[in-house]
């Protein structure tokens, strides 16, 4: 088919035209049904969907203009744009003369703050965030273009910060609240049916450097006497800087001596360039108060199953040489970093690497006593990277060899990890483990109970829960001891993934399932060598322990994630991972009588590099007595970030359809409330269902909830399936949880010329518009991609062109594409280098270590893999579910 150009310019290439049957219909989204992106909530122009609102209509009040007797915040310099209203710039001019010539005579260094930040900022009401009224039923299809705008900002009072840095409060992904204005009391709170909870990620990508924070190296640490505050952006200064109050408890201390003075060059510094009063997000490195033992190294234990499944599969070479490879990309700046392995069958194959000058070679050492495993020897089985680099080497070649001709289906893993733990509990450090069988010998053995009849009985609770207290009361063991445990799950038969996944989720590890995997097929080799390799590479925190304290009044009453819970408020990892995050929901005691509220969360930890450090994330909210303001402040990805992590705690603890009534049911209660009480009374089945605009897509993200994988209703879905997903459901940062729950959906036969380019200015690939998941998006003659983060599918429409069939597989029918599992080919054509590129695109992922497969799925093809497909359809009927529409209808009739 010709193409044209203009002006050297290739045009798109219309495969539709081709259709002479179909037309010329193009499948892209209808502008008519397009949202308008506002410019922020609380604007005008922000409900869309064919209503524009105007002032005239919802009119919005500027701060300013609402209390025209505070000072009035200056725009922010060129180029600063304020995160999320956190910061109200304060112009030089408003400051008070008497205290400014106070501070220019304190020799601190540099220029004085604006003089307000030196006392506790007046009560005063500010405007927040204004509530738009819309109807659920006429935004049909839902603006899913909202899900990439930012939540409501927090809006501030004037001077409540001790600096005019943009970055003065919490930025995303660190910490965002499900409330950015929160209720003075608990009555209120109560009343709005709403949740409060935090949703914390202290990490936000693999490596330092990709993501780094400020760092305060001078071992400066002030903090409140009363309730260990660290100093934070939101505290005011008194007594001529002499001193500061705290912003959560309100208690005077003393600023230390050595805060405005640089003892390294013997000069005064300048104390408003301080990172922990210009930045929400910083890291202290400790002073040896803070250690109660040196930095613990960086230790891992490789448990590798040798079973004759393991070998078959190809695992064990598989692993051999991912580690082998990746030896470089462990994390050892400080040449501390120690190995050990251990394989397992029917007993466990000890391996000691002696240091240099002896030789290199590794000697096995087998012990077959599993009720009581012991170590062989007490030197050499772990092992210092740096220094014993051949030998490790020298055995990573060798280990697939070793066991080629095993026959034993036994897998002692449960002795395994007895013998892991005596080997490094005095230390500390991670456990690994790499199974692709059912451990059936010795402690923590395991049985065959999923099976078809259980499904369709409905036993799915019993099954979603460890059949063996091992694993719980060896996790909590394990985290006393600093030890983690990381699963990697391969068997191709049942693996009680339920009871294996206690491990990670007690000691702030990770499950990863692989299913059916096979290092035969390529596409499974990569992923899980990816995903290894990147797992093994992610510079962890270690001994760590979190704590989120808050404005007095407000407490912290349930944590959700992987770790432990050590006490009341206090969370203990014994390896910190950065691809995953935490919820913590937050209940309120007191009446609040403050404009605003801080919450501070610190992760005391030690790097990498043996350096112990705290990082700190400091986030100020405002405060409101009025229930419109919640409502109009509400975070609908953090709400369903919050009730995402619920909901799998629900399903472990009580069973999937009690995990499904508490989705619904809080939904039912948000509509139900917003519409007796800011809403006009209506009565009947006619009425409209109306919600507040920065919430109108919370209902599509709670449907999408309830029909994942984990909680789908549905007897089809395996045991080891689901619990793999509520792990997910439990881990996954908002971001990737987010199209987790709602994939992304593209059309690719007819997408924009620049789609699959790079953009000129940021060099990076443009992908194309997102639609709406239903099929009434496909064309039979389309090519389409689904995307959840975790999974890919590319999806050809059974009447595809002969063209592009040819430009995309080169291959010159659709009968000749592979369906399934499969690899995309490179081919030297315009538009398959631009599907590839997009597919590449969307596999970067920041801060994960996912890999997704790809599966080609042709709509004249194999029924099962259509089916599950179109089950990410969720604004249809897919496997027997609700459609949006219905679920819409039904929850209007609910709440009349």
């Amino acid at each position: 088919m010709a193409t044209a150009t203009t002006a050297g310019h290739k045009s798109r290439r219309q495969y539709a035209a081709e259709q002479y049957s179909f037309g010329t219909m193009a499948t892209t989204v209808d502008p008519s049904t397009m949202q308008p992106a506002p410019a922020a909530y609380g604007q005008p122009a922000y409900p869309g969907a064919g209503t524009m609102y105007t002032p005239a209509a919802a009119p919005v009040v500027s701060p300013a203009a609402a209390a025209p007797a505070a000072p009035v915040p200056a725009a922010p310099a060129a180029g600063v744009q304020p995160q999320y209203g956190g910061f109200q710039p304060i112009g030089a001019a408003q400051a008070d003369a008497g205290l400014s010539q106070q501070f220019s005579q304190m020799s601190m260094g540099g220029a004085a703050p604006p003089a307000q930040n030196l006392k506790a900022p007046p009560q005063m009401s500010v405007p927040l965030n204004q509530l738009y009224n819309i109807d659920l039923l006429q935004q049909l299809p839902p603006p899913i273009s909202d899900l990439a705008l930012p939540p409501p900002p927090f809006i501030l009072p004037p001077n409540a910060s001790v600096t005019n840095s943009p970055t003065a409060n919490c930025q995303l992904p660190y910490m965002r609240s499900t409330l950015n204005a929160v209720p003075t009391s608990n009555s209120l709170l109560k009343k709005s049916k709403l949740p409060f909870a935090l949703v914390i990620q202290p990490y936000t990508s693999l490596r330092d450097e990709e993501d780094p924070v400020p760092v305060v190296s001078d071992s400066i640490i002030s903090r409140c006497r009363r309730c260990r505050t660290y100093i934070n952006p939101f505290i005011s200064f008194i007594d001529q800087g002499h001193r500061w109050r705290c912003n959560m408890c309100n208690l005077t201390n003393d600023v230390p001596t050595a805060f405005d003075w640089d003892a390294l060059n013997s000069k005064q510094v300048d104390r408003w360039s301080r990172a922990e009063l210009n930045h929400s997000v910083v890291e202290f490195v400790a002073p040896p108060e803070y250690m109660v033992r040196p930095p613990q190294p960086l230790v891992y234990v490789f448990l590798i199953d040798v079973s004759a499944n393991a070998v078959a599969s190809g695992l064990v070479a598989t692993t051999a040489r991912t580690i082998l490879e990746s030896l470089d990309r462990i994390p050892n700046k400080d040449k501390r970093t120690r190995l050990a392995f251990i394989c397992v069958n029917s007993s466990l194959h000890y391996f000691t690497v002696p240091p240099p000058p002896a030789a290199p070679e590794p000697t096995m050492l087998v012990v077959s006593d599993l009720d009581e495993p012991f170590l062989p020897v007490p030197h050499n089985l772990l092992v210092p990277l740096a220094e014993c680099r051949a030998g490790i080497e020298s055995l990573l070649n060798k280990l697939n060899d070793m066991f080629a001709n095993s026959t034993t289906t036994t897998n002692a893993m449960g002795p395994a990890l007895k013998a892991a733990h005596k080997l490094i509990g005095n230390v500390g450090g991670k456990i690994i483990c790499l199974m692709a069988s059912l451990p059936n010998v010795g402690p923590g053995k395991l049985e065959v109970r999923d099976d078809k009849k259980s499904l369709s009985a409905g036993a799915e609770k019993a099954l979603l829960q460890t059949q063996n207290s091992f694993y719980k009361s060896f996790a909590v063991e394990c985290s006393k001891s600093q030890v983690s445990i990381d699963m990697f799950l391969f068997s191709a038969q049942y693996q009680d993934v339920a009871s294996l996944s206690n491990l990670p989720r007690y000691t702030s590890g990770q499950t990863y399932f692989y299913p059916g995997w096979n290092a035969g097929r390529s596409e499974d080799a990569i992923k899980f060598a990816h995903e290894f390799s990147e797992h093994l590479s992610m510079e962890i925190a270690l001994e760590a322990v979190l704590r989120v304290r808050a404005s007095s009044g407000i407490r912290m009453s349930t944590f959700y994630g992987n770790f432990f819970t050590r006490s009341s408020d206090l969370c203990a990892f014994p390896s910190f991972p950065r691809d995953q995050s935490y919820c913590v929901e937050v209940a309120i005691d007191e009446t609040i009588s403050k404009p605003f509220v801080s919450l501070q969360a610190a992760v005391l930890h030690t790097t990498c590099n043996g350096e112990r450090r705290i990082r700190v994330m400091t986030l100020a909210i405002p405060t409101t007595s009025n229930l419109s303001d919640l409502y109009a402040s509400a975070d609908q990805i953090a709400i369903t970030s919050f009730y995402a992590q619920r909901a799998a705690e629900k399903a472990l603890s009580s069973g999937l359809q009690d995990a499904r009534d508490l989705v619904g049911g809080k939904l039912a209660e948000m509509l139900q409330t917003y519409r007796k009480e800011l809403m006009t009374s209506n009565v009947g089945a006619s009425a409209p269902l109306q919600f507040c605009a920065n919430l109108r897509l919370l209902p599509l993200l709670f449907l999408a909830l309830i029909k994942n994988i984990g909680l789908r209703k549905s007897a089809q879905i395996p045991s080891d399936i689901r619990s793999a997903a509520l792990d997910l459901l439990g881990t996954l940062p908002a971001k990737y949880l987010i199209q987790y729950l709602h994939p992304d959906f593209y059309c690719l036969h007819d997408m924009p010329d620049t789609a699959g380019r790079q953009d000129a200015e940021t060099g990076e690939i443009v992908l194309p518009p997102k639609m709406n998941l239903t099929a009434e998006r496909l064309e039979r003659h389309g090519l389409y991609l689904i995307d959840d983060g975790q999974t890919q599918f590319l999806w050809v429409g059974r009447d595809a062109v002969p063209q592009l069939i040819v430009d995309v597989w080169g291959l010159p029918a659709l009968e000749h594409v592979k369906t399934g599992k499969t690899t995309l080919p490179v081919l030297d054509t315009d538009f398959n280098q631009r599907i590839n590129a997009i597919l590449a695109k969307l596999r970067e992922k920041k801060g994960s270590t996912i890999w997704p497969n790809m599966y080609v799925v042709r709509e004249d093809g194999d029924p099962s893999l259509k089916l599950w497909a179109s089950t990410f359809l969720i604004e249809d009927r897919a496997d027997q579910g609700q459609s949006y529409m219905e679920f819409l209808t039904n929850l209007r009739e609910r709440i009349s």
